[in-house]
């Protein structure tokens, strides 16, 4: 038995803002001089992220006409973290909501009633009753749903969001389960000048995906996992990190991760195609949770493929730059956008990388009936 993706929705927040935009925004945040101000430029230019969206104004604004932050130089006093969950709680929810009905528009005769299992996947937020509460009432879910809350894993949560849908589906093949993720990395800016806040600092934005997943296909494409591999790195467990401060969530993000990922990932393929009997020239398709333009180009090196075999990727970091959990399923979107029947069968090799430093991986493969 298998389970399927039969459909993935997406949303953003209004906030559209060009990369160089923010750039500007944070450099007058911490103060730079004119040379830091140089370097931030070409930190910003080097992501390969064109567009992030955000749910503060703020970004929108200069020093003086803040709603969020203090309306001072030095931004003093710096958001504390209640005021930070209270901004989560109030954008979260709707964000969500568009991201599911976004899904739904697959299923025109489809009830939100049908749903008999709720996933919620976030690490920027947390409050209870939560999310998932809050989604029940607002989509009109039954109130008996089966719910389970997936938080603080970071970048790779979607993969044990769809792991957790997998098993249910397999042991239930009347399941339809409902996985939603959603991330407001920018409500956590921190007015450091280190190497890590100022990498996080460039690359995060915010977002929503929410997937459908069932025990048998509907649509006339659907996408089936094959198999799940995951490992640890113990080595890179003090390079990216996640801790609640005194003033918001603070991401470790080193420059070294692309270098451990590289020691790593072709070891994680070998293992997760191993026991399937597939290489790598089995593979037709790739959806590679974009951390970062430089880990995407070590995967490439290490894999031997072209910057084309990770197109789906590249336009997500450059379109969006990077959600966390949600960014894998807008990778995934993307890909989904461009099958035609001639993809039957195609397999699809999709990773994903998280604090620990924990390397996920799937296999999956398009379906058309």
């Amino acid at each position: 038995m298998k389970s399927y993706i039969s459909a993935i929705g997406t949303a953003n927040p209004p906030y559209k803002l060009p990369q160089m935009r923010i750039a500007d925004f944070m450099a007058e945040a911490v103060s730079m001089n004119a040379a830091e101000k140089k370097k931030l430029t070409a930190l910003y230019r080097s992501t390969g992220i064109q567009y992030r969206y955000t749910v503060l104004a703020d970004y929108t604004r200069r020093n003086g006409a803040f709603d969020f932050y203090s309306n001072t130089p030095d931004l003093e006093p710096f958001p504390t973290i209640d005021r930070r969950m209270q901004l989560y709680k109030q954008h979260a929810v709707p964000l969500c909501t568009e991201a599911i009905r976004n899904c739904l528009l697959a299923y025109p005769d489809f009830s939100p009633t049908q749903i008999t299992h709720l996933i919620t996947v976030s690490c920027t937020g947390m409050y209870a009753p939560g999310i998932d509460i809050e989604l029940v009432e607002t989509i009109g879910l039954a109130t008996n749903i089966q719910r389970t809350a997936i938080n603080f894993m970071g970048c790779y949560a979607a993969f044990n969001a769809l792991k957790t849908a997998d098993a249910i589906c397999k042991s239930n093949p009347e399941a339809k389960v409902l996985v939603v993720c959603v991330e407001l990395c920018t409500i956590h800016f921190q007015k450091y000048k280190t190497e890590d806040h100022l990498l996080s600092n460039a690359i995060f934005a915010d977002g929503a995906a929410a997937v459908i997943m069932e025990a048998s296909p509907r649509n006339e494409y659907s996408i089936s996992i094959e198999s799940l591999y995951c490992d640890l790195h113990f080595d890179g467990k003090n390079d990216m990190a996640w801790h609640i401060g005194n003033f918001g969530f603070e991401m470790t993000l080193s420059s070294y991760i692309p270098d451990l990922i590289k020691n790593g990932i072709r070891q994680l393929t070998e293992r997760l195609l191993k026991h399937l009997k597939l290489t790598t020239h089995d593979i037709h398709l790739f959806a590679i949770h974009p951390g970062g333009k430089r880990i995407l180009e070590v995967i490439e090196q290490q894999l031997g493929l072209c910057k084309e075999d990770n197109r789906y990727a590249y336009q997500t970091l450059k379109a969006y730059g990077n959600m966390s959990s949600p960014t894998i399923l807008f990778v995934l979107k993307a890909l989904w956008n461009d099958l035609q029947q001639s993809d039957a069968g195609k397999n699809i090799l999709s990773f994903a990388f998280g604090p620990g430093l924990t390397l996920e991986s799937m296999l999956l493969k398009v379906h058309y009936r």
